[in-house]
């Protein structure tokens, strides 16, 4: 075991596929000499030489095209977008192709590529660094999307992401790439894509998040327990494919839905789980489910992020709102 950040348990990941498998290929914007804008890949390149950790052009379009074409030929490519704002260059190449070989070929050619970028706001970066689009890459046909919260998760979700024949875009939620440390096996493991964890159990209201923000969620479950309120938390960790029976086994425990995320409310990630849990344990809810997220707007400059991102206090205020129905 080490104690790692989550951006030290993602070069882990790295580090531990390019020893055990000689087709997996790190190539990105600065991810070769530099080591990536966030030090994700650094000395990786140094170790196993330019031909399979290399620097690109900046052309997101190109980085996932050569990554399908890799993909065919039998590698198993990683690729690093700097910036989440930074893919949409590469839209089409996600969605026309990266998404569809597979299904295209009729299962003759698999897409093990893994599309690996910073996600969400909160660090003071600017226009195009600080979206959180989880949810326009869940509704794509063909692609697997994973958002890790914790260094633990983040180490053993890449490892099956790389290790997977489906493509998965891997979404680092860059707020808590150093603010959080945990201990870590050192060697390979894995945690498969599709399950969710219940980080605690309750019985009054069950509260899902992912990313970032189960940490602003956990602030707020330590007041909430000292006011007497049993909140069971749930880490999504898979936007897609959502694992709905964790949800649906746990609103049938508690009869109350909350869901809290970062990304833009209207079309989102709460709104797909709610509609599932409405689905599948309506009789269960004692009151409506809620949810709380982000606004659908643009994320603001810097000087505005405090204003704009919301905290634990306000979480508490509407699990507390959840609960009065």
């Amino acid at each position: 075991m080490a104690v790692m950040t989550l951006i030290q348990a993602v070069k882990s990941a790295l580090d531990l596929k390019l020893a055990d498998d000689e087709t997996v290929m790190i190539f990105g914007e600065d991810v070769g000499v530099e080591g990536g804008v966030f030090r994700a890949t650094e000395g990786l390149q140094k170790k196993y030489g330019a031909r399979r950790v290399f620097d690109s052009p900046l052309a997101e379009s190109s980085l996932v095209g050569a990554a399908v074409g890799m993909a065919v030929a039998g590698l198993r490519p990683v690729v690093e977008i700097q910036f989440d704002g930074f893919v949409h260059p590469a839209f089409n190449q996600i969605v026309s192709h990266l998404a569809r070989f597979r299904y295209r070929t009729r299962g003759e050619k698999p897409m093990p590529v893994v599309v690996r970028f910073p996600n969400g706001g909160g660090v003071r970066a600017l226009e195009l660094h600080s979206d959180s689009l989880e949810a326009v890459y869940g509704h794509i046909p063909g692609l697997k999307v994973v958002m890790p919260s914790t260094p633990y998760d983040a180490k053993g979700l890449l490892i099956s992401a790389i290790e997977e024949n489906d493509p998965v875009l891997f979404l680092e939620p860059k707020r808590i790439y150093r603010a959080v440390k945990q201990e870590v096996p050192d060697g390979l493991y894995r945690i498969p894509i599709g399950k969710a964890r219940v980080l605690q159990e309750g019985t009054d209201l069950t509260l899902v998040a992912y990313g970032a923000l189960i940490r602003v969620c956990q602030q707020a479950l330590v007041e909430a327990k000292q006011r007497g309120i049993s909140v069971e938390l749930i880490d999504l960790r898979t936007i897609y494919p959502m694992d709905t029976a964790a949800l649906v086994d746990s609103v049938k425990k508690t009869g109350r839905l909350l869901v809290v995320h970062e990304a833009p409310q209207s079309f989102g990630v709460a709104a797909e789980i709610i509609a599932r849990v409405n689905e599948h344990a309506f009789y269960s809810l004692e009151a409506p489910p809620r949810r709380l997220t982000g606004n659908d707007t643009i994320p603001p400059l810097p000087k505005s992020e405090d204003l704009y991102f919301f905290g634990a206090d306000r979480v508490l205020f509407e699990i507390e709102r959840t609960l009065k129905g």
